[in-house]
C-alpha cells in the first residue's frame, strides 16, 4: 500500500511529524514502513506557463519558436522540439537555473541561431512514471489543465512535494489498504482524532431506475446501485492525477478515477457501468451459466465456469463480480449515464475465481483480504458526491440495493490480569482503557475487566490476546520491561527413542550403507508391491482427497517401494551398486473411508544390490547376497543389544522371494525380515538381483537394551574345540546351534560355525556343518577332561536330536 503524505495529512493532523518520523512510528508499532519516496526527483524552478505564440523555427522544420508567458511580467522566448505544443496551452516551463532529475540544468542558449530561455517540459523530464501517465500525457511535452495557474510552482501543482509511504502489510492487517484505514492506525500511534470528509450527496434527478437481484446468496450479501445521468466523461482534475498517480495507479478519465480515487480512500472496491449497455437497467447478481464467456476490460476472453460470480443484465454478463469489468459495459467518451456498483462480496468467492483465472487487480486484493461491510453504502455516496462535482452529473433519488445479511461488530472481553500476565507488566487500568480510546474501540469497564466492541474495519481482532496486542504495540514494545526467564528448567536431551534412531543412523552408516529419504506417497499400485509388517486385511492405504499428481497420491504403508524406486532411479543413471537404508514413518488405517487420522509406525527398512566391495588389486570383488544382508542385520541387532535373535524362513512375504526370505525373531517376536526380492518384483522396478530387510522400530527398540553390558577381561586362559557334524541338508545350523549351547554345560563361552561343506566325500542328502566352541571358566583354569566331558555330551545330544554323525 502506497501511502502519500499530503493525502494522509486531510484526515489527521500531521503537525510536527515528519514523513520520515512518521515512518518510524508506525514501523515500531507493528505496521511495516518499507520506503519513504519523496515524489520530487530533483525537480526545482520550474513554472506554470502560457504558450502566448507558436511559429516555426526559421532554420529547423522540426523544430517551434514559441513565446510563453510564466507569471514575470516578461514572456520568454522558447525553442520546442515537441510536436504537440500549441498557442493556449498550459505547460510546465524549466526557467534558466533549474534543475531537472539527471542533472540537468537548464540555461540560456541558442539553439539554430535562435535563443531560448527555458525548456518546456515533458511528463518524463520531470521525473514521472509514463506507466501512470494518463494516454495523452506519455508523449511530447506535458499539457496542464487550464486551470493551472500562470507562474504557480509546477512542482506543487503537480503534487511533487510530497512523500510516499510503501507500507509492507502482513495478510491480517486489511484494514489498512486504504487511507482511512491508516488515519485510523496513525491517530491511535499519535493520540489525535481522525477527520473523515464531508460528504453530501444532492440527488436532483429523476427517480432511479436501476433495480437489483441478488441470486448468489452464498457469494454476495449486499449490493447497492446508484444512477447517474448527464455524465460528462472527460480528464479529471489535477489534484485528482497527482493522488493517483502517488498511490500507483494510472489516470483514465473522471468516472473511473473517481471510482479508483473512493477505493483507495475508503478500501471499497466500486465499478461503474454505462447505463445504456445494460438492459432495461436490470442488475442480476449470479453465478456463471455453463460455458459462459466474457470479455474483459482488457480485452481478453475469459471462459467462466459455474462457481464464478458474474454481474449481469437479463440478457448478458457485463463483469466478473470484484475482479474487473466487461468490455460491453466499458465507459467511453460518449457514456452520458452511468450505474454506480458498491458491494459486498464474500472473500472466499473472490480468491477462488482470482485464482482459477490468473487475474489480480486492486478491487481483487481488497476483496481477498476482506473489506468493510459497512462502508459500502458511505463509499458509494462518497463517489456519487464526487461525480457530481467532477462530472457535472445528475444523480438519480434513492438507492437501488438489497442486503442479504450485515455483519455486526463483535465483542471481546479482556481482563486486566490476563492482559498484565501476558506482557509481563503492571499497567494500570486507565492507561489501557486510553488505548483503546485512540484505537476508537468503544468499551465498558468493571470489575477489571473491559468489554470492548470491535468495529468492523478490524476483522483481524476477535481474541483477548489480540486485544492485548494493540496494547503492547501502542503502549510501544520498546516501553515493555527486559526481565529474565524464571521457573524449573530441566537439562535437555534426547529421549530414549530419539538416542536408538541415533544408534541405528550411525550404525548403518558406519557399515557402509547411505540414508535415503524418499516420498511418502506413492502410485496406488506400488502400495504394495512389497509385503509391509502389518495386516493387510485390517489396514487400507489411504488416497488424498486433491493429490498433485496420481504418482504420489496415496500414503505409504512400507518402506521398501520408496527405497526401490530410488534404486531404480540410480541404476537408470548407471549406479548400480547400492546400499541404502531409510528410518522413516509408515500410514495404517483400519478405516477405507478415514474419520480420525491414520496411525503412523516408524520403520527402519533397507536395499542392497550390485557389489558390495568391488574389485582391488589386493581384494577380490564381493557382490550382495543373503548372508550380507543378514549380517548387516545382525550387527545392527548385537549393536542395540537384542538378545535370543533367530532366523526363521517364510514363503508368505509378497514380492519376495519364498526360498531366500527369513523373518527376524526375538523371544519369539517377529520385528521384521530380510531376504531377496521375488523375480517378479525385480523386474517391475527393472532390477538385477536386489536384497532387503525391513523392521518395526517400536518392535525392534522394545528389545533393545538401554544400557550396553560390559564384562571383565578374563583371568583365566580359555579352551577351544572345532567340531564338525554330518546332517541332512534339511537341518537349519541355528538347530545345531541351539542343541550345543543347550548340552555343553554353563562353562561354554561361544559357538561360532565357520563352515559348511557339501560336495565330495559327502553324501548327496547330507551337508558338513563346522562349529567353533570356547570354554571358559571364570574362577580357575579349567581341566581337559572336563571340557572333553562337555564335548562328549555335545556329540550325543547331537546325534540322538538330528542324527549328527561327528566328522573325523
Amino acid at each position: 500500500m502506497r501511502v502519500s503524505y499530503q493525502w494522509l495529512s486531510e484526515y489527521v493532523d500531521l503537525t510536527g511529524i515528519s514523513p520520515q518520523d512518521l515512518a518510524d512510528l508506525m514501523t515500531r508499532s507493528g505496521i511495516e514502513v518499507e520506503a519513504v519516496e519523496p515524489r520530487n526527483a530533483g525537480v526545482s524552478n520550474v513554472v506554470v506557463g502560457y504558450v502566448k505564440e507558436r511559429n516555426q523555427h526559421p532554420d529547423a522544420d522540426r523544430l517551434s519558436v514559441c513565446l510563453v508567458d510564466v507569471g514575470q511580467g516578461e514572456d520568454l522566448q522558447i525553442v520546442c522540439g515537441a510536436k504537440n505544443v500549441a498557442a493556449g496551452q498550459k505547460v510546465p516551463v524549466a526557467l534558466p537555473g533549474a534543475k531537472l532529475p539527471g542533472g540537468i540544468k537548464i540555461k540560456r542558449s541558442k539553439l539554430r541561431g535562435v535563443e531560448s530561455q527555458g525548456m518546456i517540459c515533458s511528463a518524463k523530464e520531470l521525473g514521472l512514471n509514463d506507466k501512470l501517465l494518463a494516454k495523452d500525457q506519455q508523449e511530447g511535452i506535458m499539457v496542464l489543465p487550464e486551470d493551472a495557474p500562470v507562474g504557480a510552482d509546477a512542482v506543487t501543482f503537480l503534487g511533487l512535494d510530497d512523500y510516499v509511504l510503501e507500507l509492507g502489510l502482513t495478510p491480517n492487517r486489511s484494514d489498512c489498504l486504504s487511507m482511512l484505514g491508516v488515519a485510523y492506525e496513525v491517530a491511535a500511534i499519535l493520540g489525535r482524532e481522525v477527520k473523515w470528509p464531508q460528504v453530501e450527496v444532492v440527488e436532483d434527478g429523476g427517480e432511479n431506475p436501476v433495480t437489483v437481484q441478488i441470486e448468489a446468496v452464498d457469494h454476495c450479501y449486499q449490493y447497492h446501485g446508484r444512477h447517474f445521468t448527464n455524465v460528462s466523461i472527460g480528464s479529471s482534475p489535477q489534484w485528482l492525477k497527482n493522488r493517483l498517480m502517488a498511490a500507483g495507479v494510472r489516470p483514465i478519465n473522471n468516472v473511473v478515477d473517481i471510482t479508483n480515487y473512493v477505493m483507495l480512500e475508503y478500501g471499497q472496491p466500486l465499478h461503474a457501468f454505462d447505463a445504456e449497455k445494460v438492459h432495461e437497467r436490470k442488475i442480476r447478481v449470479r453465478l456463471a451459466q455453463p460455458g459462459e464467456k466474457l470479455v474483459t476490460l482488457d480485452d481478453q476472453e475469459r471462459a467462466l465456469d459455474e462457481q464464478t460470480l458474474v454481474i449481469a443484465d437479463p440478457q448478458k454478463g457485463l463483469a466478473i463480480a470484484g475482479i474487473m469489468g466487461g468490455a460491453n459495459s466499458e465507459i467511453t467518451e460518449d457514456t452520458s449515464e452511468i450505474i454506480l456498483e458498491s458491494a459486498y462480496f464474500t472473500p472466499q468467492s473472490i480468491r477462488r475465481s482470482a485464482r482459477r483465472l490468473e487475474m489480480r487487480t486492486e478491487g481483487c486484493v481488497r476483496w481477498e483480504k476482506g473489506v468493510d461491510p459497512q462502508r459500502v453504502a458511505p463509499a458509494a455516496d462518497r463517489a456519487a458526491q464526487l461525480i457530481q462535482q467532477l462530472a457535472k452529473a445528475t444523480v438519480s433519488k434513492g438507492v437501488a440495493g438489497e442486503a442479504i445479511q450485515q455483519r455486526e461488530p463483535v465483542e471481546v472481553s479482556l481482563t486486566l490480569d490476563k492482559l498484565n500476565g501476558h506482557l509481563g507488566m503492571a499497567l494500570p487500568a486507565e492507561d489501557v482503557s486510553a488505548i483503546f480510546r485512540r484505537l476508537q474501540f468503544p468499551f465498558t469497564y468493571a470489575d477489571g475487566t473491559w468489554h470492548v466492541t470491535i468495529p468492523t474495519r478490524r476483522s483481524d481482532i476477535t481474541l483477548p490476546e489480540d486485544l492485548i496486542e494493540e496494547v503492547a504495540r501502542l503502549h510501544g514494545y520498546d516501553n515493555i520491561p527486559t526481565t529474565l526467564m524464571h521457573g524449573e528448567t530441566t537439562q535437555g536431551k534426547l529421549n530414549r527413542e530419539q538416542s536408538l534412531r541415533r544408534i541405528v543412523r550411525h550404525h548403518l552408516i558406519g557399515l557402509g550403507l547411505s540414508e535415503a529419504i524418499s516420498y511418502s506417497l506413492l502410485h496406488p499400485e506400488r502400495l504394495h508391491d512389497v509385503a509391509g509388517l502389518h495386516d493387510h486385511q485390517k489396514y487400507h492405504g489411504l488416497r488424498l482427497a486433491m493429490p498433485m499428481s496420481e504418482e504420489h497420491s496415496v500414503l505409504r504403508m512400507s518402506l521398501l517401494p520408496g527405497l526401490l524406486q530410488v534404486a531404480q532411479y540410480n541404476k537408470n543413471r548407471q549406479n548400480h551398486d547400492l546400499a541404502l537404508f531409510e528410518l522413516g514413518r509408515v500410514f495404517l488405517s483400519e478405516e477405507s473411508s478415514p474419520t480420525a487420522l491414520p496411525e503412523e509406525r516408524l520403520y527402519l527398512a533397507g536395499v542392497v544390490a550390485g557389489q558390495w566391495q568391488s574389485q582391488h588389486w589386493n581384494a577380490a570383488k564381493q557382490p550382495a547376497d543373503f548372508y550380507l544382508v543378514k549380517g548387516i542385520v545382525e550387527s545392527l541387532l548385537a549393536r542395540l543389544g537384542v538378545r535370543d535373535v533367530s532366523f526363521r524362513p517364510t514363503a508368505e512375504r509378497s514380492g519376495m522371494h519364498p526360498g531366500r526370505t527369513a523373518d527376524i525373531l526375538a523371544d519369539g517376536e517377529v520385528l521384521g525380515y530380510l531376504g531377496q526380492l521375488h523375480p517378479a518384483t525385480e523386474k517391475v522396478y527393472d532390477l538385477d538381483e536386489t536384497f532387503v530387510f525391513q523392521f518395526d522400530t517400536h518392535k525392534l527398540f522394545a528389545h533393545a537394551l538401554d544400557l550396553g553390558l560390559y564384562r571383565m577381561l578374563p583371568k583365566f586362559p580359555a579352551i577351544s574345540r572345532d567340531l564338525a557334524f554330518v546332517v541332512d541338508r534339511t537341518v537349519p545350523a541355528e538347530r545345531l546351534s541351539a542343541l550345543i549351547r543347550q548340552a555343553a554345560g554353563d562353562w561354554l563361552e561361544s559357538v561360532a560355525l565357520f563352515d559348511v561343506y557339501t560336495g565330495e566325500h559327502v553324501a548327496a542328502d547330507k551337508k558338513s556343518v563346522a562349529f567353533s566352541l570356547v570354554y571358559r571358566h571364570p574362577e580357575r583354569t579349567l581341566l581337559d577332561e572336563e571340557v572333553q566331558e562337555s564335548v562328549s555330551r555335545v556329540v550325543q545330544t547331537l546325534a540322538d536330536e538330528v542324527g549328527a554323525e561327528l566328522r573325523g
